[in-house]
């Protein structure tokens, strides 16, 4: 990436904030100054704008540098934006914004990938441990007033498939390791990763999901993750095993998965990704006894997601203006 001149010119941010998302995902003007502190030379080097739900949005672009927050309108962005550079998006997931055809040539994209690992590992310890106790078995029972000792044996020894070795996924192996289960990872390579005992790539999978006790998915949604999970490959899991799912819910068949659950084929699943979110009322999902669904909480830091976000933005700007590249910059082809 092109270096920024050292000059002491201010580069424009502006920040571009949606009302519909939850505040934890909202940067503010206290955010931001908490955050600058922190960063005191870099942040002298900016000028700051924020927005809501496009509010200012064509006036800010016309001077702005750096733009965190994807604009809903991407239209004629080169046009709009003539010294646009970089687009920070505050999510990690950007499978909403493929293709990525409106990113016009000369701007790098980077998304939040880097945020989430710490609470991901806290809710996949969980995860596992409510699955091999079979929680979701005796919370049916509870409240059906029912007494069954329901027991289970030692998590340790037991295997955890884990499908994707980003943030999420690599938080998802770290998370089995501490309770002494065996990893097995598979990503698009082979390139191993400290925190898995073999790593696969996706050629491997159908030789693989009959050895987990836990299947995790923890892959971004693309074209080539989409039904990656499929009703076939759910048919090749044992009956005791748990299935989590912390990525996008179409990369499961979840039709085929509520069947297998009512079936009594699978032992249980957790998952915090459906489709569509909200879950409407009416679903049946709701009512599958041994599936527990989260509201796509697993994840995201309460109270320190605006800074976590905020702290890689300036450790990106540092690289900018170094002309380094960008960390977590998303790839056009492989749309993350």
């Amino acid at each position: 990436m092109k270096r920024v001149s050292p000059s002491r010119a201010k580069l424009h941010l502006h920040f571009e904030n949606l009302r519909r998302r939850a505040p934890i995902y909202h940067l503010t003007p206290e955010d931001y100054a908490l955050a600058a502190k922190r960063h005191q030379r870099l942040a002298a080097r900016l000028e700051v704008t924020f927005g809501w739900d496009g509010d200012i949005l064509d006036t800010a672009l016309q001077t702005a540098h750096i733009v965190v927050g994807v604009p809903e309108n991407r239209e004629r962005l080169r046009a709009r934006a003539p010294r646009l550079r970089w687009i920070h998006s505050s999510l990690a997931g950007i499978d909403r914004l493929l293709p990525l055809d409106w990113l016009p040539p000369g701007i790098a994209f980077t998304n939040n990938r880097g945020v989430h690992g710490h609470k991901a590992e806290q809710y996949m310890r969980m995860a596992y441990t409510l699955l091999h106790t079979r929680m979701p078995e005796i919370l049916l029972n509870q409240r059906a007033h029912v007494w069954r000792q329901v027991f289970s044996p030692t998590l340790a020894g037991r295997c955890a498939l884990v499908i994707g070795l980003g943030d999420l996924g690599t938080a998802a192996a770290r998370a089995a390791k501490q309770l002494g289960l065996k990893v097995i990872g598979v990503r698009r390579t082979a390139k191993a990763c400290r925190h898995a005992d073999r790593v696969h790539t996706f050629r491997a999978l159908n030789r693989l999901l009959p050895q987990a006790d836990f299947v995790v998915l923890a892959l971004p949604l693309t074209p080539e993750t989409l039904n990656l999970l499929s009703r076939e490959r759910l048919d090749l899991l044992k009956p005791d095993c748990g299935v989590i799912n912390i990525s996008r819910a179409p990369v499961m068949d979840y039709a085929a998965l509520a069947d297998k659950l009512q079936a009594g084929e699978l032992a249980g699943a957790i998952v915090d990704v459906v489709e569509p979110e909200p879950l409407p009322p009416e679903s049946t999902l709701w009512d599958i006894s041994n599936l527990l669904i989260t509201p796509h909480i697993s994840c995201d830091d309460f109270g320190n997601y605006p800074q976590l976000t905020l702290d890689l933005v300036f450790e990106n700007l540092g690289r900018l203006l170094q002309g380094a590249t960008l960390k977590y910059r998303v790839s056009r082809t492989c749309g993350y």
